[in-house]
């Protein structure tokens, strides 16, 4: 591992003050300062060089660094202008890192083309290369970053991500729980997901006003294998918790009113031992799968479909 000085808060603070810059809170400018878990959070990603690395949210460049040593390939992200500046020179000359500037989402439901043109034509250039994605996740990005990925048919086999510990715990939530969403849902649906460490405020700089944690989400290909059509189950998943306090019969009813009756939704709820007043944040992941499987067998083609 490189010893790597630049995250330090006082490198950090000396840095932004000779260029006249301030973190951007509202693209989620927390850098993480702690060395011990930079090298943390690399070592549990476990790169080869077989690996093509993911990084959203490059910032000055320092995690960038770490994986530039241990990857084959390196496809960084950055927003901020200044940032990318940054990062570029902290990079520079490293032949095996692509830092782009661009945002990583093209929109709340779609990684940006570009990046995921770059990420594929790393993969392509050896036939034995995965993908992982391994970053200090800006807060506001993370959500949909993690589920657009997990959506595509990239081989990703492995996200070690830093983000919001409100969100690693709606991850990593069970039915029942305040946490428990369409993410959980989603993820756990084909996913392992581990928290690995929570992290107080003290370890960033700026400070975030919230707890953070360090996350490794991995495939499981066999529950995978179990949902019949994942650009469905995402569409069901997002509809069954969109309100979540009513009955999910009712709410599957109003999503696909032009495909299905009503009759028919209790019609499966009944054949699948599911009670008529049954709610989404009820059932498991494995449940959920089940039924969006069952919706699917029944749900008469759209005229677009043949």
């Amino acid at each position: 591992m490189p010893n790597e000085k630049r995250q330090t808060r006082t490198h950090l603070m000396q840095l932004f003050e000779d260029l006249g810059l301030h973190p951007r809170h509202e693209l989620g400018q927390n850098f993480l300062i702690d060395i011990n878990l930079i090298e943390f959070a690399v070592a549990q990603a476990e790169l080869t060089i077989d690996d093509i690395v993911l990084e959203v949210g490059a910032g000055t460049g320092g995690l960038t660094t770490y994986l530039s040593h241990e990857a084959g390939h390196v496809v960084s992200v950055e927003y901020d202008a200044n940032m990318h500046q940054l990062a570029s020179a902290a990079v520079a000359g490293k032949v095996n890192v692509t830092l782009l500037h661009c945002d990583a989402l093209k929109n709340k439901n779609h990684i940006n083309d570009v990046v995921l043109a770059e990420v594929e034509k790393r993969l392509h250039e050896a036939p034995e290369r995965e993908l992982k994605l391994v970053a200090n996740l800006p807060y506001s990005i993370a959500t949909p970053l993690v589920s657009n990925l997990v959506a595509t048919d990239l081989p990703w086999t492995m996200m070690v991500i830093t983000i919001q510990l409100e969100l690693a715990q709606r991850m990593k939530a069970g039915p029942d729980s305040d946490h428990y969403g369409a993410m959980s849902v989603w993820l756990q649906a084909q996913c392992r997901v581990e928290i690995l460490k929570k992290l107080t405020p003290q370890v960033f700089w700026p400070r975030p006003k919230v707890d953070s944690a360090i996350v490794r989400i991995t495939p499981n290909v066999e529950k995978r294998q179990r949902i019949r059509d994942r650009g469905f189950f995402l569409d069901y998943v997002r509809s069954a918790f969109g309100q979540r306090r009513k009955l999910l019969g009712g709410v599957l009813a109003s999503h696909y009113r032009d495909r299905l009756d009503r009759a028919t939704i209790d019609a499966v709820l009944a054949e699948l031992s599911l009670p008529e007043k049954t709610r989404a944040e009820e059932l498991t992941p494995a449940q959920h799968v089940e039924l969006a499987n069952r919706l699917l067998v029944v749900m008469p083609l759209d005229n677009n479909e043949s």
